[in-house]
């Protein structure tokens, strides 16, 4: 079985890329989903130091555009990256959050069969051209629509449920919940400030900040507004326009050892989608047991990990995420 190298990367910016005029209700969209595509395929394709003619197959990671951007059937876009890439085959890959990721899952699936030789893998999204009510809508389709979407439930009640569900399976008092949830946020504000292509730049970045947000002030107004409790706004990530991009190789073909990152593991694994039918909600279940798949594959566990960056698209899930990879106890996240 071949192995497989990252030998290419890109990343755009990302942020809201768009204007809105208040009065009129008017948005210009001012770096656009195929704008976004297009620029992260051929930076990774120039960073791989390879032509477009070189890649046997195209995957692209996006979750819903049919509905943010009115359009499905995303995947041949990348046929606009360079006019080499046409008839190459390009596939579209979903999976909510980690539509990317499983992008990435299938190319080195077809890359370990023989199938390519090099493949890019596009993630894209373009959330910020909907209205609010809007967009909360279509986020919530990625939930069981029958149980939750369909009652009013947003992905920040989603991940409410399983603060709940962590702060009684723990025994936290609120305050200690607050706590862990505000360290998680400040940590997640402070890697963004140091990241040039961070959406937020200039977040609190620590617990006492966010407390004193999170206080009245003398009109008993809140800056850190409850969104969906214990969760704040502070707690809950922005929705984000941007893209990402890599090239990924057999490894028995790179020629630059010193630039390519082999994969040495990898899983994957889902668990029943209705929050109302898992056994509990305190524990990424099918986190966990993606791990143990990617670290049994890799011949390692969590302590030969150096380094880990994690989904934080609420600080639970930062908090939820270190104990499903094994790099902190269960319920000391």
């Amino acid at each position: 079985m071949s192995k497989a190298s990252i030998i290419g990367a890109y990343n755009t910016p990302f942020g809201a890329f768009v204007k809105k005029d208040k009065a009129t209700g008017l948005v210009t969209d001012t770096r656009t989903y195929y704008d976004l595509l297009i620029e992260a395929g051929r930076g990774a394709i120039a960073d791989a130091g390879l032509d477009a003619k070189d890649i046997d197959a195209v995957y692209v990671g996006s979750c819903s555009p049919g509905t943010f951007i009115n359009q499905e059937h995303v995947a041949p876009l990348a046929a606009e990256i360079d006019p080499a890439l046409r008839f190459k085959p390009m596939t579209r890959c979903e999976c909510a959050c980690a539509s990317s990721s499983v992008a990435l899952y299938d190319a080195i699936y077809a890359i370990e069969a023989n199938r390519y030789r090099n493949v890019l893998v596009i993630g894209v999204e373009k959330m910020n051209l909907l209205p609010t009510p809007q967009m909360t809508h279509v986020l919530a389709c990625s939930s069981h629509w029958p149980s939750e979407g369909s009652k009013g439930w947003s992905f920040p009640m989603l991940f409410a449920a399983y603060a709940k569900g962590y702060q009684k399976q723990y025994g936290l008092s609120p305050e200690d919940l607050e706590k862990m949830l505000w360290t998680a946020g400040a940590l997640c504000y402070k890697n963004g400030a140091e990241n040039p292509l961070a959406h937020v730049r200039n977040g609190p970045q620590t617990l006492e900040e966010i407390r004193a947000l999170s206080q009245p002030d003398e009109k008993g107004k809140c800056k850190n507004l409850m969104i969906a409790a214990p969760l704040r706004l502070h707690d809950c990530s922005l929705v984000t326009d941007g893209a990402a991009a890599l090239v990924v190789t057999q490894t028995a073909n790179v020629s630059n050892r010193a630039r390519a990152v082999e994969i040495a593991g990898i899983g994957h694994s889902a668990e029943r989608l209705a929050e109302n039918v898992r056994p509990n909600m305190y524990e990424l279940m099918a986190g966990k047991d993606a791990v143990a798949k990617a670290y049994k594959e890799a011949g390692i566990t969590a302590a030969d990990i150096d380094f880990a960056e994690v989904h934080d698209c609420f600080t639970i899930n930062m908090i939820l995420s270190p104990e499903a990879l094994g790099l902190a106890q269960d319920g000391r996240g």
